[in-house]
């Protein structure tokens, strides 16, 4: 059970097993980034080479601690070649412009959905 004072990611259901679908609930800590997204990334690295990401920062995202700023920053590096695909979906503006303004720094293709787009996001 999770702490309702902090945040976690949610494992999202219905998807491929070579994607890593996630929602963001609450306020996201550097623990949630180190316990929670980091092993499933690695995790996905490690049985099929790439990741795809399904990242959902919907309405119950409430904001990143510097900490998590900073370990989502590791873990871009960390993998920076092994994502081939993500696909953000949020209808929250300013993590939509951060993520236009870093897309062409990744190696795979990187897209920004809004909450309304999540089946075109999910194809």
């Amino acid at each position: 059970m999770h702490d309702t004072k902090s945040g976690h990611f949610e494992v999202l259901d219905g998807f491929p097993d070579d994607v890593v679908a996630v929602s963001a609930k609450g306020r996201i800590d550097h623990d949630a980034y180190a316990k929670e997204l980091h092993p499933m990334v690695d995790a996905s690295v490690a049985d099929d080479g790439k990741v795809k990401l399904f990242y959902v920062l919907g309405p119950e995202f409430e904001g990143f601690t510097a900490g998590a700023a900073w370990e989502d920053t590791k873990l871009g590096l960390s993998h920076w070649s092994d994502f081939e695909r993500v696909a953000v979906v949020t209808d929250v503006g300013w993590v939509e412009m951060g993520v236009k303004l870093f897309a062409p720094l990744m190696r795979g293709r990187v897209r920004v959905f809004g909450m309304a787009d999540w089946d075109q996001a999910k194809a």
